[in-house]
């Protein structure tokens, strides 16, 4: 391991390579905090330096065991984050400073909230903060960007003074349902009959679906899910961001990351796949892919199957990732969440701060028309 001269020297470069060789003393929230979620991004050259991702991690290291943790890359684009920094990097470059490379704190192409800078205690958190900094320094680098931390997280990052940038998702929450139809009891009668009438149309269409949780999943149900997953992005004109290797990777460590597959079947053929990971209290949606155009067939497999799934295993929130209006009128609530960004020199930093400022206004804007156009009736309460 290599230590920086002016970092703390508690603190070391982390490679992931040999993960077997690490113990870990800090707990995961959820499955992306594990890691082997990361040594399956980087090990498969799915997030690497081959794909734009160079692994820059920190780390409190002694005698193998891992006492705290910084996800931590270099970056010279800002391809598969979903915060769009593009027109901060334009503005520097224009008085002639570079904004590439900049540090990236982020579970790569994962926009789900939790922790990110994973230590037992605020004081270690802060150690990793404060040496994160000094790399900045060393490697004169303008910027550090934190993506999508939990409450926690937000809060240490305020008390040292990084700049918060707003934006939303959207949120199922589980109010103790029984059953699905307990459920749709909380919306308007239209808004009831209209999530039937979509359900009822891919029952019509013959379609059924089977799921596969973590420890039913081997590597045939991950080639027949990459099928549907690189789909996606073919329909797109662009490549997928994940390798197929990283699925296996996955694979051999579903026990610790929950994985769950919903395969949706016609006349016994697998049409189409959406994937998801169980956390402690959330299910997380994350990919899906269909070979075959079916109406609705995106709300089954990505939203009401994963509903089914929560109220049935009693899982508290199901976050189906970011943005997506269509997502109000099955359920999902509107919420706030943030990123964190540093900047070496303030007179960059004081710009994007009052941009985030008004951009706030804005954001806090959107999120109360979402509520008020959610068909809820007027006896539930969003949380």
């Amino acid at each position: 391991m290599l230590v920086s001269q002016k970092m703390n020297p508690k603190i070391q470069k982390v490679n992931l390579q040999n993960l077997d060789d690490l113990k870990v003393t800090f707990p995961a929230s959820n499955p992306f905090e594990n890691l082997e979620y990361f040594h399956a991004m980087e090990s498969s050259d799915s997030a690497s330096e081959k794909s734009g991702w160079i692994p820059n991690h920190l780390g409190e290291l002694n005698n193998d065991t891992l006492n705290s943790f910084l996800p931590l890359y270099k970056k010279f684009n800002s391809y598969g984050e979903f915060i769009f920094d593009q027109q901060w990097a334009h503005a520097l470059q224009q008085t002639g400073r570079d904004y590439y490379p900049k540090l990236l704190t982020a579970i790569p192409f994962t926009p789900c909230e939790g922790e990110r800078i994973l230590a037992p205690n605020d004081k270690k958190k802060i150690l990793l903060i404060e040496s994160c900094i000094e790399l900045m320094q060393e490697d004169k680098i303008e910027s550090w960007h934190i993506l999508f931390p939990n409450s926690v997280g937000k809060k240490i990052l305020r008390d040292q003074n990084f700049i918060e940038r707003f934006n939303y998702r959207f949120v199922w929450h589980n109010n103790d349902f029984q059953d699905f139809d307990e459920f749709l009891a909380i919306f308007t009668s239209r808004q009831r009959a209209t999530i039937r009438k979509e359900r009822k149309s891919i029952e019509k269409a013959d379609i059924e679906f089977k799921s596969r949780s973590f420890d039913e999943i081997n590597s045939n149900d991950w080639d027949i899910f990459y099928n549907f997953y690189r789909q996606t992005y073919f329909e797109r004109g662009q490549n997928p961001y994940l390798t197929k290797e990283f699925f296996y990777k996955i694979n051999t460590a579903n026990h610790i990351l929950k994985p769950v597959i919903f395969f949706a079947y016609h006349q016994e053929e697998v049409i189409a796949s959406s994937l998801c990971f169980e956390g402690k209290d959330t299910l997380y949606g994350r990919h899906w892919g269909a070979l075959k155009k079916v109406k609705n067939l995106h709300f089954e497999c990505c939203y009401y199957q994963g509903i089914e799934y929560c109220i049935k295993n009693g899982i508290d929130y199901f976050d189906p990732g970011v943005q997506g209006e269509h997502k109000i009128r099955r359920g999902f609530q509107p919420k706030l969440d943030s990123s964190f960004h540093y900047f070496l020199k303030n007179d960059f930093g004081d710009a994007v701060s009052n941009f985030c400022k008004s951009e706030k206004k804005q954001i806090e804007n959107y999120i109360e028309a979402c509520k008020s156009y959610t068909p809820f009736n007027k006896d539930y309460k969003i949380k």
